[in-house]
């Protein structure tokens, strides 16, 4: 049994962690609220734009061009947006949204390029020694559509010149603050679902085409920003309940730590009364 010194040094350890992890559960609580109500705002936005998306669709004429981003190829090259947190202390989430790309990648006979977003994704790829294209880091808890528009750009780049065929978006879907869900979605190309494209048909000035033209990069821009938002969203949830499930356990160790303390602590004073005792014995 470990001395009552060194089980008082772990108490006043384990009691000090017990701070640090209750604080950033409060932090990361605050947090939440503000990026769930990002996020669930901007679902409808996203949903209505498809929805546009595929009206527009519908209305093309035989005539009109297709657009490059509505164009499908033979795949020779992926890409694929990885979206992560920056930083860790969330419980298996980064781990959840890495394996989903790792076996993915590994699933595939083409080549697969990586675009990281965010510094454990970033870190997961280059120690697996995946192809990175590009990597954006520290975007932080509140970005803008501004900060996603340097992505959006690459990929159009890319998907336009013909460098990459397919670009498909992965990131940790927010379902609840006890689930967080690793989802794959397709990005590029743009396939407007025709159930959506509803029966009214709208007058688009100067065309549908014209108005496709200008509405299909601000919907990569927003698929993209909208996954962002899952993903911070998610990131703070998953931490509150691991900082809180860390504090919970810490409590448990501290409890368990106190009844070794006092048994420790009989026991030594049992051992100086048996000393005493015999002392005296010996002494008559």
């Amino acid at each position: 049994m470990a001395s009552t010194q060194k089980i008082r040094q772990r108490i006043r350890s384990i009691q000090n962690t017990v701070k640090i992890t209750k604080v950033m559960e409060m932090i990361a609580a605050s947090r939440m609220r503000r990026a769930q109500e990002r996020a669930l705002m901007a679902r409808p936005y996203a949903e209505k734009m498809q929805a546009v998306l595929a009206n527009l669709a519908a209305q093309l004429q035989a005539g009109d061009g297709l657009h490059p981003l509505l164009s499908k190829r033979p795949v020779n090259k992926i890409a694929i947006i990885h979206i992560t947190s920056d930083r860790g202390l969330c419980g298996g989430l980064n781990i959840n949204v890495n394996h989903l790309s790792g076996n993915f990648i590994l699933s595939q006979d083409v080549e697969v390029g990586i675009i990281a977003v965010g510094k454990k994704g970033r870190d997961f790829m280059s120690r697996a020694e995946r192809g990175i294209i590009a990597e954006f880091l520290g975007l932080g808890d509140k970005p803008s559509i501004e900060d996603v528009r340097a992505i959006a750009r690459l990929v159009i780049d890319d998907y336009t010149n013909g460098s990459i065929d397919h670009v498909k978006v992965v990131y940790p879907k927010f379902v609840s603050t006890t689930m967080q869900e690793p989802t794959m979605e397709e990005l590029l190309p743009v396939t407007p679902n025709p159930d959506l494209s509803g029966n009214v048909q709208y007058i688009y000035e100067p065309t549908a085409g014209d108005v496709l033209d200008q509405l299909l990069p601000r919907y990569v821009e927003m698929g993209i920003y909208h996954a962002l938002l899952e993903t911070i969203a998610s990131e703070q949830s998953a931490r509150m309940v691991a900082m809180r499930n860390a504090t919970d356990n810490a409590n448990e160790m501290i409890e368990d730590l106190t009844l070794e303390y006092n048994k420790a602590r009989q026991n030594m004073i049992t051992t100086e009364l048996l000393e005493i005792t015999g002392g005296v014995s010996a002494l008559k």
